[in-house]
């Protein structure tokens, strides 16, 4: 998801002045705007609530959309190629 891209929707919480105090001073200390630093703390507590899921339901289009990455060409990738070719640094030396 790129944040980039226009932004059309609004998200608007309540929250008492102790709550919005402390959320202020962290996205000061992150060098971020409020918005941002709720936009980034969201994002990465849904991703984390969502990484753990092992049965994801899609609508037509989502499932079209699935069905047509698995059935597209495999593109060859040298640098992923090489960089799985060596051995990493969790690798055991083999004896």
């Amino acid at each position: 998801m790129s944040l980039v891209a226009a932004k059309s929707e609004r998200i608007d919480i309540r929250t008492d002045p102790v709550v919005k105090d402390l959320l202020q001073r962290a996205a000061v200390a992150a060098h971020k705007s409020v918005s941002e630093f709720l936009l980034h703390a969201g994002l990465d507590a849904a991703r984390e609530a969502l990484s753990g899921r092992q049965i994801f339901s899609l609508d037509e289009d989502g499932w079209d959309a699935f069905q047509a990455a698995l059935e597209r060409p495999v593109s060859d990738k040298p640098r992923l190629r090489r960089l799985l070719s060596e051995p990493g640094i969790l690798d055991l030396p083999r004896a």
